[in-house]
């Protein structure tokens, strides 16, 4: 099974990222900063690998930065944004890889890189 098809538990979860409250990741949860997948009637959460690294970041954010509960939201909402346009840009570019003419990417790479400076 690959690491991101891995699930884990809420007490693994707790176990694994330091200074992880119980109660803090409930709140997340009810929040839906954090979205686990339920595992129905009256079983536990399903963390996966991205609920892990949203958890870390999290925690990160909170605890470490000290970024208060009424700006994370808007931060979550922020770096989700940034982390979709990553994920567009890098489809992009492997479309343009896939089916530009070397000539077009040749193109595309000067342009670029005279935006740069």
């Amino acid at each position: 099974m690959s690491e991101e098809q891995m699930t884990i538990t809420i007490d693994a979860l707790i176990t694994q990222v330091s200074g992880l409250q119980r109660e803090d990741l409930e709140h997340w949860i009810a929040n839906q900063w954090v979205r686990p997948e339920d595992a129905g009637s009256g079983g536990d959460y399903v963390f996966h690998a991205i609920d892990v690294a949203r958890v870390r970041l999290i925690q990160e954010l909170h605890h470490d930065l000290q970024i208060n509960e009424d700006a994370l939201p808007v931060v979550l909402s922020l770096l989700d944004q940034l982390y979709d346009q990553r994920r567009r840009l890098r489809a992009l570019n492997d479309a343009i890889a896939a089916v530009a003419p070397e000539d077009v990417r040749r193109d595309l790479a000067r342009h670029l890189a005279e935006h740069e400076k």
